[in-house]
């Protein structure tokens, strides 16, 4: 039985280490398969097609954050790498605490909505608003760093 391709958004987020090089290294690899005090995070976000279920999809970002060296500390805390699965199709999906989709506070969070907002502003995060509705509705602030073709086009950090 031949797969469908579903079409999935990834959020990518580091600030350790070279967070530049991490975030290109997640895109490199994502390309493979086709998905507190601390310092700045820098943030960006990719689209892709996978014949990979959600949970499987999940393995591999995870398996993507050890190879890059990510490390277990605590939440919200800084990391190497962070990659979450924002949307996946049209599908509102829940395992446990493991994983949900739409990803639960993507569409809360200007500095995953802003890189989002630039390769999908019409996805639907909720079952009425869009990212760029979302956005539109969030509070301005420096936060977030845009990668579009994998150039850095503008730089704002959230702390």
């Amino acid at each position: 039985m031949e797969s469908k391709m579903v079409p999935v958004v990834i959020a990518l987020g580091s600030n350790v280490g070279d967070a530049v090089q991490n975030l290109q290294s997640a895109v490199d690899q994502l390309r493979e398969f086709d998905v507190t005090d601390q310092p700045p995070f820098l943030n960006a976000a990719v689209s892709g097609q996978t014949d990979l279920g959600p949970l499987a999809l999940l393995a591999q970002i995870k398996a993507i954050e050890q190879r890059i060296g990510r490390q277990t500390r605590e939440r919200y805390g800084p990391r190497e790498i962070d990659l979450d699965i924002i949307a996946y199709g049209a599908l509102h999906y829940r395992q446990d605490d493991r994983l949900e989709i739409p990803h639960p506070r993507a569409g809360e969070r200007r500095f995953v909505l802003l890189p989002v907002s630039e390769i999908a502003p019409g996805l639907k995060l909720t079952k009425i608003n869009t990212v760029e509705d979302l956005l539109f509705a969030t509070e301005s602030q420096a936060g977030d760093v845009l990668l579009k073709n994998n150039a850095l086009l503008s730089v704002h950090r959230h702390q």
